[in-house]
């Protein structure tokens, strides 16, 4: 058995809990590989694209945790076979995020100048297609050689749509249109709380929910994806999605059984 010293921090665990989540890939394949062979199958991204930039502004990236496609590819088919070591901080550079999403919408737009001759014609919507497509399956290449050699979610510390998410949701918040719709991570009972890193070890983005607790004990860093991997896997069961106005009437309750495992508060 290896002990608290040896063992490595971040740990493999469940994260599809519903059918989207497990088989959220095939779209992905779909539209990056089919793509290639029927360019009009690239044309789903634009209303993904839409559908995640409007859910952004009520709930943040929780798209990101429960309907990505590419997200499920990540946690269905490569955790797997992941080194799941620490994500570097470059990625999560505003510097490196910035860049990332500059390049990607100069790319994007470069790509689109280039099938501008097509206008009025019935290639348009195929050309159109393939560029979306062409897109889907550069994510789907880069992020699964990051997500086998990193962590499963290292393309998703980046990712230009996470990156859009962000921004809306600080817009969402700005209007105050999220207030009752944005459901975060709360610790129902902060006091039973015995900093074990068990939230951290299991968290996809490796942030550590036990470390950053604010007002109402919710959970308030932005990059969270609402997946609920640390609520599943909290051994006291102290952890629930609530709004604002939920966390402040929450019950407190927990288990106690867990409360004997090894514990471990700092990545390696």
């Amino acid at each position: 058995m290896q002990s608290s010293k040896t063992a490595p921090f971040y740990i493999k665990t469940k994260r599809t809990f519903t059918g989207i989540r497990a088989y959220g890939w095939i779209l992905t394949l779909l539209v990056g590989v089919g793509g290639q062979f029927f360019p009009v199958l690239g044309l789903l991204v634009p209303p993904i694209m839409l559908t995640l930039i409007g859910m952004s502004t009520l709930k943040g990236k929780y798209w990101c945790g429960n309907y990505c496609p590419h997200g499920s590819f990540f946690d269905s088919l490569l955790q797997p076979v992941s080194r799941n070591i620490k994500i570097p901080s470059l990625f999560a550079s505003r510097f490196f995020i910035s860049a990332v999403l500059i390049f990607f919408m100069y790319n994007l737009a470069r790509r689109f100048t280039t099938i501008t001759g097509a206008a009025g014609t019935a290639d348009l919507l195929n050309q159109a297609g393939l560029v979306f497509s062409t897109t889907y399956l550069m994510v789907l290449l880069v992020g699964g050689l990051l997500a086998v050699t990193i962590s499963p979610r290292t393309w998703c510390r980046f990712c230009p749509m996470g990156t859009f998410q962000f921004i809306f949701y600080k817009l969402g918040k700005v209007i105050k249109v999220n207030k009752k719709s944005d459901r975060k991570i709360t610790s129902v009972q902060p006091a039973l709380c015995r900093s074990c890193g068990k939230c951290a070890r299991v968290c996809p983005l490796q942030l550590s929910p036990y470390t950053s607790f604010g007002n109402n004990n919710q959970f308030e860093d932005e990059n969270c994806i609402r997946c609920n991997t640390c609520i599943r896997n909290c051994p006291p069961g102290i952890l629930q999605p609530a709004t604002a106005k939920e966390a402040e009437k929450l019950e407190p309750g927990a288990a106690l059984e867990s409360f004997s495992e090894d514990r471990f508060t700092q990545p390696r």
